[in-house]
């Protein structure tokens, strides 16, 4: 009887533990919904996974928090990201090094996957959170406030003062702008990049987008991700 009982209250802790971080999950994305048009004052979210990296960063989080929050947008399109979301495991080159980092990255459909291993770059960035101070691999590019051809469908108010990084709206790393955060990042090992080379998405699908030409893509951003970012 001693048995059952425990197996019963052994039960109800873990469905209230569940419970609980599902609801806190579900917290998270309801204040980026909630402070939308404070971090998007004209709706325009296209490609502007800078604003919400921003927005989250500037907030009194933990470490946890912050991590927690920059699972729920892409950094390549600037949409929403559902809390049950599973990310791909990919590479991209780091700035200083050119060596290949591993990690995890929440997208919101499967083309932006590809837009990220091809066009962004990782650096390390150190940030003090609430009780200690991290550090971290986020998603970055070129500067792109000097381009004649800055994608029309994209706010650059949002990025750019004149041809500058506007650090009062982005974070900039050594005059390239952040889009998001590299989760569980590190060093590949030669596993982690076959892995990751083959696989249906990130190896085939994206093998055939990121050869496909410019005009030619019809899906996810589209060009709009891949003009800001080239």
């Amino acid at each position: 009887m001693k048995k059952v009982v425990l197996l019963i209250i052994s039960f109800f802790i873990i469905v209230s533990t569940n419970s609980n971080a599902a609801i806190n999950e579900r917290n998270y994305y309801q204040e980026l919904v909630n402070d939308w048009n404070k971090i998007f004052p004209d709706k325009n979210r296209n490609a502007a996974g800078p604003r919400f990296f921003y927005y989250i960063l500037k907030k009194n989080l933990t470490y946890h928090e912050f991590k927690e929050f920059n699972k729920l947008y892409c950094a390549v399109s600037g949409s929403l990201i559902d809390p049950n979301a599973q990310p791909d495991y990919v590479y991209l080159n780091d700035v200083k090094s050119n060596k290949k980092i591993c990690g995890n990255y929440y997208k919101c459909c499967i083309p932006c996957t590809c837009d990220i291993m091809k066009y962004a770059k990782v650096q390390k960035m150190k940030h003090k959170f609430k009780g200690s101070k991290k550090e971290f691999y986020v998603f970055t590019i070129k500067n792109p406030c000097q381009k004649k051809d800055f994608p029309k469908l994209i706010n650059k108010n949002y990025f750019c003062n004149g041809r500058k990084l506007a650090r009062d709206q982005v974070v900039v790393l050594n005059n390239r702008l952040v889009i998001g955060l590299f989760h569980d990042a590190k060093f590949c090992n030669k596993s982690d990049i076959y892995k990751i080379n083959n696989d249906q998405l990130t190896g085939q699908f994206c093998l055939l987008r990121n050869s496909t030409p410019l005009n030619k893509l019809k899906s996810g951003m589209g060009d709009i991700f891949i003009k800001l970012a080239r």
